[in-house]
């Protein structure tokens, strides 16, 4: 189970802009050696990769096992009696926030990875490869000046 360490949570708005019965929640934060810990525990927590778009589609690496859960996704994989981490490639955690933020609202034990991906590959931590968009040749011809 996961426990605050310093300082206060993050709040996140679950819906911009809304006025409405939807309330800010709490967000927890890990730090990657808090995680890199758990990882090598008995009873890891389920990895979700929260990146946007274009920063996933052109990385080439992932936390190892980590799950693709792009802002806006259904939840119903996701396991309900683990802690769940998500991330992002902010160093601000506002993807992985959000996310979290939305988990916790329908009930999974969330948080969000301090300093992202970025921080856990500066500190040359475990990762998986993953499959990144391959440049196309150039059209014949089209290399002629």
């Amino acid at each position: 189970m996961f426990q605050l360490r310093r300082g206060r949570p993050r709040e996140v708005d679950t819906v911009r802009g809304a006025r409405s019965q939807y309330r800010r929640v709490p967000v927890l934060r890990i730090t990657k050696e808090e995680l890199k810990q758990r990882l090598d525990s008995g009873t890891p927590p389920v990895l979700v990769d929260a990146r946007l778009k274009y920063p996933y589609e052109h990385s080439t690496v992932k936390l190892p096992g980590a799950i693709r859960l792009p802002n806006g996704t259904a939840h119903a994989d996701l396991p309900r009696d683990r802690d769940i981490v998500v991330y992002d490639s902010d160093p601000n955690e506002l993807a992985s926030s959000g996310v979290a933020a939305e988990l916790i609202r329908l009930g999974y034990r969330a948080v969000a990875l301090k300093g992202g991906i970025v921080d856990w590959l500066a500190a040359n931590f475990p990762t998986e490869t993953k499959e990144a968009p391959k440049q196309a040749p150039p059209e014949p011809g089209a290399l002629k000046g």
